[in-house]
């Protein structure tokens, strides 16, 4: 009898025991369970806060773009009448600067001519009557205006013993019968070639060997 009732208390422990252990195990589950359900809740409540901020950014930015466009065109159409008031400016200006330099140009040219105008009218003034005298005189204003000329530029074109050059000279005659080494060779010259700043101004016309 005794060997029984050691069994009988053995077998009630051991159910105690296992119950014990299932209501601990269910009392763990039950938390994770609600846990995950907030968890969910939570996350559901943020993912549409983003949702509606995101529409709310949409609309924003299919707005925004039409303004800025907008924005662009002004600011284009201020900065092509500007443009366009600055070039009207500049050509203006241009044209004025061109024809104050043709003035000034001229205005200099003729005042470094003067000075052979008062030595022509110096000249005519003397009643001297010695061909000598006037010689000298007409040679000494004309070495003057070629030293004027000079300083502005202007240079006499050579043609003594040169070949003939279309660049500087003007065939006005052949001249044949000179023999081989005068061919294409500048005979005389009749009329003074002449450049300005090294660009021809006038051909200088000769006779060519022929």
């Amino acid at each position: 009898m005794a060997e029984k009732e050691i069994d009988i208390d053995e077998l009630l422990k051991k159910a105690d025991a296992q119950q014990n252990n299932e209501e601990n195990i269910e009392n763990d589950e039950t938390p994770v369970e609600d846990n995950g359900d907030n968890a969910t809740e939570e996350n559901s409540g943020e993912s549409q806060v983003t949702e509606s901020q995101e529409d709310t950014e949409n609309v924003a930015e299919t707005a925004d773009p039409l303004a800025e466009a907008l924005a662009q065109v002004e600011q284009l159409k201020s900065e092509m009448l500007y443009k366009q008031a600055e070039f009207e400016n500049y050509r203006k200006r241009t044209i004025k600067e061109k024809a104050d330099l043709i003035l000034s140009g001229g205005e200099k040219t003729i005042k470094e001519i003067l000075p052979v105008l008062d030595d022509f009218e110096r000249a005519l003034a003397d009643k001297t009557e010695d061909a000598q005298a006037i010689r000298e005189g007409m040679n000494l204003i004309f070495n003057k205006f070629v030293s004027i000329l000079e300083k502005m530029g202007v240079k006499k074109i050579e043609t003594k013993d040169a070949d003939f050059n279309v660049d500087y000279h003007e065939a006005i005659a052949l001249v044949p019968g000179l023999g081989d080494e005068m061919k294409g060779k500048v005979i005389d010259c009749t009329k003074t070639g002449y450049t300005l700043n090294d660009k021809v101004i006038r051909h200088a016309q000769v006779a060519v060997g022929q």
